[in-house]
């Protein structure tokens, strides 16, 4: 499968809407099941384990949750990348019907 035209604008507009959705949005908060599996992937043993004391203090206390705040400079490097990649779609020849 060899990317043609068409194929080169999607993946353009998908950065362009990635890249508007970083800069709109300050930060992401995760729910318990992807805190927990973003722990164990790091290796971080305070929220990773299930034993019998971590389970009775979730029982009584709220559960973990992991707020992701992207850096400034994320969105507009989609943002970026996605223009470019529209504009060289503009330029390609159409594909062959």
């Amino acid at each position: 499968m060899d990317f043609d035209r068409n194929r080169y604008f999607m993946v353009g507009v998908l950065l362009l809407l990635l890249g508007l959705q970083f800069r709109m949005v300050d930060s992401f908060v995760l729910n318990e099941t992807s805190t927990r599996a973003l722990a164990r992937f790091v290796k971080d043993a305070q929220l990773a384990t299930n034993d019998l004391g971590s389970q009775m203090y979730m029982t009584m206390h709220p559960s973990p949750r992991k707020a992701i705040k992207p850096p400034n400079w994320l969105g507009w490097a989609l943002l970026t990348v996605g223009g470019v990649i529209c504009l060289h779609a503009m330029v390609l020849p159409r594909p062959k019907a």
